[in-house]
């Protein structure tokens, strides 16, 4: 603390005398004319109206300057809120008109619609059109009497356009009677003569026996005027023209002229019968051609005084309107633009006047403040460059600058004073930099000692966990070998040996034998794992494998070991995940992995579920995520989890290795990362991230999983 300190005081000694310096070179670049110039300037501001306004407070200055702004703000701001009433009003009309605009043009355009749809309906009549044009009618009386009557610039116009509208669409229904009439008519008094006229022809050539009777050329004629008649008949109900309806009289006019005629070539009393009939209905359908004549030129009458004539009323009342919108539109917008030429003027103008106010009194308050800040600034120069002889100018002014130069004198004295502490604070400096050594050389004596002492755990490690299964086998062969000379001692004897003890001596030695190679197994399973700790082992050799075979393959191998505890295993790797790398080490990663989990993520035979998964990243890597729904960790064990020979079950046969193992082939051998996330009770979850093409090279081979 005391080096640091001295640091401290050293680098702010510096610090002042760099100051110093910088103010001593501006000092001297001064010239004596400059000085002049601020004493003339200085006597200039104690007089006049710069010495008026010293008398007020700086803080009053600045905050006059301040409420000349707010002023300004506060003026243009009422002009606005004025301007914006007037702007406002403006700009609903002009909304307003392009409101009523949009109800005028639909209802211009469903009008116009209609007029069609009840042409159309005329021309070729169906109950699809006839729906339309009821839905439509709907919309225009819906339009009118939901939008358009309240709406401000149209509610005195809406009685005229409903009347208008109105008459429009009850001369529909009147021309939907006509219409109604004339089909009637059509179908009464045409089709039903034409059929009978058609059946009276064929018996009359059924009652003509042969082709050579004198009435047969007659007849063909008269048959043939009949089909033209008909078709005549049928374009003018279709098309209504002046000309089918003079073919149609004309062709039923031959026909009767040729009645008489073919009466007096008739064979029969069958024939003479039909012909006079014949002419009945001839004469009939002549009529009905008339009637109908009259019931077309009706609905042309309705169509053109009725339903077009309101059509172009309502358009002519929709335009007025839309005339009067335009010159209201109009007349806003002039009131827009005149409002706002108007508030840019008055604005311009205020703005003038308050700046030109603002202006002058910035110059006399910056002068104010300007002329005293010189003086002190001088003395400060002074100062800096060593002259403390000087007295601090405007000590004797009473407001905040006269404040500064008194802070200024407080500082010149303890310049002063600050110069007689400067040759002390050097010798506390020297004092410092040799603590500061002292204290380096003890950061390194503490850091060997601990690697010393890290040294020392890893080897009381490898000590305690080999030393078990040593001690073992060293207490079964001095047993063994104590009872092997009893026995030749008996064998030596006089006495006969019986097969008991010869059954007992075989019996002790398998038994030895087989705790001998128990043991030494065991220590030879610590020491290949010993081996493991060594971060410049490798492993089998490389080889591309697909990640999902390998997995399922390795998860096959410890369901065995896994079937003395309730515990399920779930996979899920998507297949076609080819690895560059070590196959060997992934095994003995996810075999680490699951007997570590059994082991202390399900305690006493508990139930549970590991999973192990893996999914491709964007970046080129796998990610592979082995969790269990166990105990989990606290923080503390999962802080040392991978530290060598850490293990929560010491007494159990743990050697604290199984996990370290992990953590070095995922980051050295394959070039991965690995990462823990537990909470006690909430299981445990494994991350590792390794890249598909692994960085390590090949080595020596596998060394036996270890547990923590």
């Amino acid at each position: 603390m005391k080096a640091q300190c001295g640091l401290q005081t050293t680098s702010h000694i510096a610090r002042i005398g760099k100051v110093s310096d910088l103010a001593l070179a501006e000092s001297r670049n001064g010239t004596g004319a400059e000085q002049q110039e601020q004493e003339g300037l200085a006597a200039q501001g104690r007089s006049g109206i710069v010495g008026l306004v010293r008398a007020i407070p700086i803080r009053w200055r600045i905050l006059s300057i301040a409420a000349l702004n707010s002023a300004v703000v506060l003026v243009l701001a009422l002009l606005i809120w004025s301007g914006a009433k007037t702007l406002g009003s403006a700009w609903d009309d002009v909304r307003q008109v392009r409101k009523s605009d949009k109800i005028l043009a639909v209802l211009e355009s469903e009008t116009g619609r209609l007029q069609n749809l009840i042409h159309r309906y005329i021309n070729q009549p169906s109950p699809d059109l006839f729906a339309e044009i009821l839905l439509l009618r709907e919309a225009v009386l819906g339009t009118l009497s939901t939008r358009a009557s309240t709406d401000p610039m149209l509610s005195g116009s809406v009685n005229e356009l409903e009347r208008a509208t109105e008459r429009f669409l009850s001369g529909f229904g009147e021309l939907r009677a006509l219409q109604t009439a004339i089909t009637k008519t059509y179908e009464d008094q045409i089709l039903a003569p034409a059929k009978d006229m058609a059946g009276l022809y064929s018996i009359i050539e059924g009652a003509t026996g042969r082709r050579e009777a004198r009435i047969w050329p007659t007849l063909g004629k008269s048959r043939e005027t009949f089909t033209a008649m008909l078709v005549a008949a049928n374009a003018y109900y279709l098309a209504p023209a002046s000309t089918s309806a003079d073919e149609v009289r004309k062709s039923a006019d031959a026909i009767e002229r040729t009645i008489p005629a073919m009466i007096d070539f008739s064979d029969n009393d069958l024939q003479r019968d039909a012909l006079r009939r014949l002419k009945s209905r001839t004469s009939a359908l002549h009529d009905g051609i008339g009637n109908l004549a009259e019931l077309l030129a009706k609905r042309t009458d309705l169509l053109r005084n009725s339903i077009d004539a309101s059509q172009a009323e309502t358009i002519g009342a929709i335009d007025g309107l839309s005339v009067k919108m335009r010159q209201r539109e109009q007349s806003a917008q002039m009131t827009f633009d005149h409002t706002l030429a108007d508030i840019s003027r008055k604005m311009l103008w205020i703005a003038a006047i308050f700046l030109a106010i603002i202006v002058v009194a910035g110059v006399i308050i910056a002068l104010s403040i300007r002329l005293p800040l010189r003086q002190i600034m001088t003395s400060m120069r002074a100062i800096m460059s060593g002259d403390y002889d000087r007295k601090v100018a405007g000590t004797d002014a009473r407001d905040e600058i006269g404040a500064m130069a008194r802070a200024v004198e407080v500082f010149r004295k303890n310049a002063i004073a600050k110069r007689d502490a400067e040759d002390e604070l050097r010798a506390s400096k020297e004092r410092a930099e040799s603590a500061l050594l002292e204290l380096n050389a003890a950061q390194r004596n503490l850091i060997d000692a601990e690697r010393l002492a890290a040294l020392g755990g890893l080897v009381a490690g490898v000590a305690h966990e080999v030393n078990n299964p040593i001690g073992i086998s060293l207490t079964v062969a001095s047993s063994f070998a104590r009872r092997a000379d009893t026995f030749d001692t008996e064998l030596r004897s006089a006495a006969p040996l019986r097969r008991s003890q010869l059954e007992e001596f075989v019996r002790i030695c398998r038994d030895a034998a087989q705790q001998l190679v128990a043991n030494l197994h065991r220590a030879g399973e610590l020491i290949e794992s010993f081996k493991q700790v060594a971060v410049d082992r490798s492993h089998a050799e490389r080889r591309q494998f697909n990640l999902g075979e390998s997995t399922d393959q390795i998860v096959r191998s410890l369901r065995p070991v896994l079937k003395r505890s309730p515990i399920g295993i779930a996979v899920d790797v998507p297949e076609g995940l080819i690895i560059d790398g070590f196959p060997g080490s992934y095994g003995q990663i996810l075999t680490n992995l699951f007997l570590n989990a059994a082991n202390h993520a399900f305690p006493d035979g508990r139930s549970g579920t590991i999973s192990i998964a893996a999914r491709p990243r964007a970046n080129g890597d796998i990610e592979i995520i082995f969790a269990d729904n166990g105990v989990g960790m606290t923080s503390d064990v999962q802080r040392q989890a991978f530290d060598p020979f850490f293990t929560t079950r010491r007494n159990e046969g743990g050697t604290g290795l199984g996990l370290h193992v992990v953590y070095n082939l995922v980051t050295q051998q394959l070039g991965g990362r690995m990462m823990v996330e537990s909470e006690p009770g909430q299981g445990t979850t494994f991350r590792i991230i390794m890249p598909r093409a692994a960085a390590g090279g090949a080595g020596r081979g596998e060394t036996d999983s270890g547990t923590t």
